[in-house]
């Protein structure tokens, strides 16, 4: 079986509120994500355009912060690399920052039930 795309986008693409040692600062991210079957969990990942007040944030030693999105709950994410373009790559595991659809998945019966 073959992996196609979704049809309609799974991530989010917008403003967000990014909180550093309880600071609030406007970003706009770009953010997408999957479940990973080795290890069941959901893991999600994108990048914060530049900007100065996140670069600052970052480069005085800042690895790990909160995302919210909208009126959502803050959301633990992970600081990483500058890309090329000087954007922070960022990552979290488990429910992302944005708002997802349910789905109900279908699990195989076991051959020793």
């Amino acid at each position: 079986m073959a992996w196609t795309p979704p049809e309609e986008d799974t991530g989010y693409d917008g403003e967000a509120t990014l909180i550093v040692h309880d600071h609030p600062i406007t970003v706009t991210v770009h953010l997408d994500g999957h479940l990973e079957p080795l290890d069941g969990l959901f893991h999600w990942y994108g990048r914060i355009e530049r900007s100065t007040e996140v670069a600052a944030a970052k480069d005085s030693g800042a690895r790990a912060a909160a995302l919210v999105i909208g009126d959502g709950e803050p959301v633990e994410v992970r600081l990483a690399e500058y890309d090329p373009w000087e954007h922070i790559q960022v990552n979290g595991t488990g429910r992302p920052p944005y708002p997802m659809e349910q789905v109900e998945v279908e699990l195989p019966v076991s051959a020793t039930s």
